[in-house]
């Protein structure tokens, strides 16, 4: 959920720009039901009328991902390379906003003002075309923000990291270098994408079935190169999953992509013989509803895998998601489908620098200061220590930290409340509302609903009675749980006094606790439990 804010000025009255503006997506364990997890933008939207622009390195999601769900900030320009405006754009029609605040970009050296701000796109190589970092240029110095980058000569797709103009960047003076740090922990050097034709068109001949292959669906370079492998291997290409259609539309659209081979139909690749056909499917991660995990359940457009089929994950795992990537591999396995992964090395290179190529940046630019980013709380600190074996200043930043540039090395300003929020159906909810909350509380301990009349006088009209979800129908007393329940809360009404009848909080707040220790007692569980209560006037 990269969001990045920059700031410029006298303390109190800074004038603003953002960088980035990314989602993350839920789990099942963590945040059931929620469709994407946003940051808390409410800092910055109590400050909306000092900000310049926003900036976006790349396409990936967890950079452009919100850039439509915070319409309240879409008052100033949003400022991309012409891939990235792309997609931006066609996000913001999906939402019905206006996709003319969205500015294409020119590359380095070109730069845009935006209030005290002079801020440059400089090419670099990732795994999603027209990635940039950022040259943002201030009264008080020049700051570098990598973005998400890695040192490839030879990406297929997409520029080439180019390090004399690196070089002549850092030659003018760098105060901070704010730096990717995801593949800190690699000791060896980058690969380059171009190294993987030749071994996807090995495996893609050799295979005596289907191929069917996922990856990232941002991930164009390895997209084309799958897609050539497969045609030299004399195979006919279809794409499945709107993710991987849009994608090869929105590079084809910005002439990023040129040469892909053609692509054939859904509804014509049930005529290919199998030993023919390569489908370029989306769910790389596991994710429940996309084209790879529809395949692993059962079939997709029609098209099913058979024994003697090849899989091949031509991704890396994103720590988390290792479950749902397993669990799609099983089913396949189930089917006798032959699974190719890349932990041989052979089918996937990372889009992020490994730690000597950081260091080859850090000599680039050769920043006063070292400020990590993008990556887990160890990779953070392991890169503050790189910086600081280099004699660089560095620190460990985290969500909500304000740290302070201006010095000779960087200090925590302040420390601002952040969070997440929901996207939940078609409603944005904060982290604090409690709904995500009372839906684990459920997942984990069922719920009962227990309802009750009384008439004018106060008293029950008949027995309260009981629904019950996500619980064991009969516990220790061998006689159903609703029928246990419904007899414990009689009797509890048949002794309470009028007061407590009387009293609509109290009344409630006894049912729930009796409800509680009822199914605490029967079946080990406290569940939610919510009290309806009618009164006739």
């Amino acid at each position: 959920m990269n969001a990045y804010v920059y700031g410029y000025g006298e303390e109190g009255k800074e004038r603003l720009i953002l960088v980035d503006l990314g989602v993350t997506f839920p789990d099942m364990d963590g945040t059931p039901g929620v469709d994407l997890i946003m940051p808390d933008m409410s800092w910055l939207l109590e400050r909306k009328d000092r900000l310049e622009a926003i900036f976006i390195t790349h396409g990936h999601e967890d950079h452009i991902g919100a850039v439509a769900r915070f319409p309240d900030l879409l008052g100033v320009p949003v400022h991309a390379r012409a891939f990235t405006a792309n997609l931006a754009r066609r996000k913001l029609e999906e939402e019905g906003l206006d996709r003319g605040i969205v500015k294409t970009a020119s590359p380095w050296p070109e730069t845009i003002d935006a209030g005290p701000f002079s801020v440059g796109f400089v090419p670099l190589s990732h795994s999603i075309p027209e990635s940039s970092g950022l040259v943002i240029d201030t009264p008080a110095g020049r700051l570098v923000h990598s973005g998400d980058f890695k040192i490839d000569h030879s990406p297929v797709v997409g520029e080439p990291f180019d390090e004399a103009v690196w070089s002549e960047i850092g030659k003018a003076g760098v105060k901070a270098l704010i730096c990717d740090s995801t593949n800190v922990f690699s000791g060896h050097p980058g690969r380059s994408e171009s190294e993987l034709p030749p071994q996807i068109e090995t495996l893609f001949r050799d295979a005596k079935g289907m191929v069917v292959a996922t990856t990232f669906a941002s991930n164009v370079a390895r997209l084309k190169t799958l897609a050539e492998a497969a045609e030299r291997a004399g195979r006919s290409i279809c794409l499945l999953g709107r993710a991987m259609r849009r994608m090869v539309e929105a590079s084809v659209e910005t002439g990023v992509l040129n040469g892909f081979p053609k692509v054939i139909a859904p509804e014509d690749a049930a005529g290919v013989p199998r030993e023919n056909l390569m489908l370029l499917v989306t769910g790389s991660q596991g994710e429940r509803r996309a084209a790879s995990a529809q395949l692993a359940r059962g079939k997709f457009n029609g098209i099913v895998m058979k024994e003697g089929d090849l899989f091949l994950f031509s991704s890396k795992t994103i720590p988390g998601n290792e479950r749902g990537v397993i669990r799609i591999m099983n089913q396949f396995s189930e089917k006798g489908v032959d699974i190719v992964d890349e932990n041989a090395g052979f089918y996937h290179v990372s889009g992020h620098a490994n730690r000597p190529d950081l260091e080859k940046m850090h000599a680039l630019t050769d920043p006063q200061m070292v400020i990590p980013m993008h990556g887990e709380h160890r990779h953070l600190r392991e890169h503050a220590k790189l910086a600081k074996a280099n004699r660089r200043e560095g620190i460990v930043a985290v969500n909500g930290m304000m740290i302070e540039l201006s010095g000779n090395a960087p200090a925590v300003a302040e420390y601002i409340e952040t969070g997440r929020t929901y996207l939940d159906g078609a409603v944005q909810v904060g982290a604090l509302d409690g709904v995500v909350r009372d839906r684990i509380r459920m997942a984990l301990n069922g719920h009962v609903v227990v309802t009750l009349i009384l008439d004018e006088q106060d008293e029950p009209l008949g027995e309260p009675w009981c629904d019950v979800k996500g619980l064991a129908e009969v516990g220790r007393s061998r006689v159903p749980l609703v029928d246990v329940l419904e007899a414990d809360l009689s009797q509890f009404l048949g002794r309470a006094g009028a007061k407590t009848l009387a009293d609509d909080d109290k009344l409630e707040k006894e049912l729930k606790r009796i409800a509680r220790k009822t199914v605490q007692d029967e079946i080990g569980k406290k569940p939610e439990v919510t009290v309806v209560t009618s009164r006739l006037a």
